[in-house]
């Protein structure tokens, strides 16, 4: 029999203490914003207002940020305009949304009011009322065994959250009751 090890393998060699390892370089704030920057501007086109406040959330001092965000808004990654023609493009297209419920959300976004005017501008109103229309077909679909009266109110109870006017909404409304041959209530 062979005599046992008084030293066994206990594995690797433990860590260094704290008080061993050489002392850390502070961060470089400059490098870690820039990495945050376009890690955010990797999958969509953001605001400036959006990304000063993720630079804040992750203390990039003020000076700091706000030196590179206006460094990206001249070389063209940081654009409010063409972020704003996106997101009203985009929110037009997919959820139907009217000027006044787009310029909330512009507003939210932190888009200045002056270019959020210039791009709510260029939004065809034909173009407002043919998503309106869209909107009410759709859900009509949903409301046939409800009564008309209530139909109607619903219709334009959706379409005033969605920002469209009351005058715009009754006028949708009561065409596309008509179309689909049901009783459109009176005012």
């Amino acid at each position: 029999m062979s005599e046992p090890d008084d030293e066994r393998d206990l594995g690797p060699e433990p860590f260094e203490t704290v008080a061993e390892r050489p002392p850390q370089e502070p961060p470089d704030h400059e490098a870690v914003a820039r990495k945050i920057l376009l890690d955010q501007l990797t999958g969509q086109a953001r605001s400036r207002h959006e990304l000063a406040e993720r630079l804040a959330r992750r203390n990039v001092p003020d000076e700091v940020a706000g030196r590179l965000l206006d460094r990206f808004e001249e070389v063209g990654l940081v654009d409010d305009e063409a972020f704003a023609r996106s997101w009203v493009d985009s929110r037009q297209r997919t959820r139907g949304l009217a000027r006044r419920a787009l310029a909330q959300e512009l507003r939210r976004k932190g888009v200045a009011d002056e270019t959020a005017r210039d791009v709510l501008a260029e939004v065809d109103p034909g173009d407002e009322e043919q998503a309106a229309r869209a909107l009410v077909r759709k859900k009509l679909r949903g409301l046939r065994g409800v009564d008309d009266t209530v139909a109607a109110r619903r219709l334009a109870g959706m379409l005033a959250r969605k920002g469209y006017s009351a005058g715009l909404a009754y006028a949708v409304v009561k065409d596309e009751l008509s179309e689909a041959d049901r009783e459109v209530p009176d005012e």
